[in-house]
């Protein structure tokens, strides 16, 4: 048995989930819809298609792994661990795509990731007064160090562990959710009280073995722990800011209010048109597929300009890098950058004379 037969009994074929997915709205082929995919799964499962059968294989490689399906599904099919195991079954070998399983041999082991540190400076070891450990991230650490080090300063009494590893969520994406469950039970038995974490996907995945009640991204945990911010100022006006949900933290864990309210406190909070729909970077995605990302973030980028907005803060550092990297191959004025940094900058203004 590939799948678990509930799971895969409870989608009624019933199309809600289209006009939700990413890959179905750029191409309307039905294959390429979770209520498709699902369809390929229940034939491979019932052994009507082979493993080896290609449009198996691309579609479990084209799709996103947003799950901006499951909020809209009236039936509650738990699509994101379907395709864990679809690609459990068929992404092994040395049919996992070669990128992905040189990341995934890096992150398994702590001390590589570590010696990021050497040379990133993101934040230190330090004992904090409160049962709160900051998570750092395999992706943040290394790309965006800044990030670590701001959410440090917002939370001064968090606990910062040395030696942490990888949360296993790039694992659990790629083909390889048991080990992905193995990394997360050995991080949360190294951190103490509740994790903290400033990435959308790792806060969905630890949540998902650990417990929602041991994780928090950290919008929502600000949010339940106010800040003296003051207000964030472009060329004498407020600043105008747009968000881009992580797909993981919307979809996944049901944070949507959170962001958006710590936004409105220091700025100008801009609503864009799909805020919640997937940027195309989604975890490896973006290199794995690097044409199909393009195409999935080519409208968001055109949103994100016609807003007239000062920055686009994001949640997850896939999201980072992809947001910013397209923006600045357009030679746009828009600057992307992470909600932790914009919050440090609020905190910051708030102090001034």
């Amino acid at each position: 048995m590939i799948f678990d037969q509930e799971r895969l009994d409870r989608c009624i074929s019933c199309g809600a989930c289209l006009p939700a997915c990413p890959t179905y709205s750029l191409t309307g082929d039905e294959a390429a819809s979770p209520r498709g995919r699902i369809s390929l799964m229940r034939a491979l499962e019932g052994g009507a298609l082979d493993e080896s059968d290609e449009t198996v294989y691309e579609q479990s490689a084209f799709c996103l792994g947003c799950r901006a399906c499951e909020p809209v599904c009236p039936a509650g099919v738990e699509y994101g661990s379907l395709l864990e195991a679809l690609r459990d079954q068929l992404w092994r070998g040395k049919r996992r795509p070669w990128q992905a399983r040189l990341l995934m041999a890096v992150v398994r082991q702590p001390w590589i990731v570590g010696l990021q540190g050497l040379f990133r400076r993101h934040a230190r070891r330090r004992t904090g007064s409160a049962p709160v450990s900051l998570m750092l991230g395999c992706v943040e650490r290394g790309l965006y160090p800044r990030v670590s080090r701001a959410l440090a300063k917002l939370v001064p009494q968090a606990h910062v562990a040395s030696g942490q590893g990888c949360c296993g969520a790039l694992h659990a994406h790629n083909g390889d959710s048991r080990r992905g469950a193995e990394l997360a039970l050995r991080l949360g038995e190294r951190l103490p009280g509740t994790i903290l974490t400033s990435a959308g996907g790792c806060a969905a995945h630890l949540a998902a073995h650990l417990g929602r009640s041991r994780v928090r991204e950290f919008s929502e945990y600000l949010d339940e722990t106010p800040l003296q911010l003051g207000r964030l100022r472009v060329d004498g006006r407020p600043a105008r800011v747009a968000l881009q949900d992580s797909c993981h933290l919307r979809n996944g864990l049901g944070v949507v209010a959170a962001p958006r309210d710590l936004i409105r406190s220091f700025a100008e909070y801009v609503e864009l048109p799909d805020a919640g729909g997937c940027c195309g970077a989604a975890g490896t995605y973006s290199l794995l597929r690097p044409e199909d990302s393009r195409r999935v973030v080519a409208p968001k980028l055109d949103a994100i300009e016609d807003a007239g907005v000062d920055f686009v803060a994001v949640l997850n550092p896939g999201c980072l890098r992809q947001l910013r990297n397209g923006l600045r191959r357009r030679g746009s004025t828009v600057t992307a950058v992470h909600l932790a940094e914009l919050v440090l900058r609020a905190a910051a203004a708030h102090d001034e004379p």
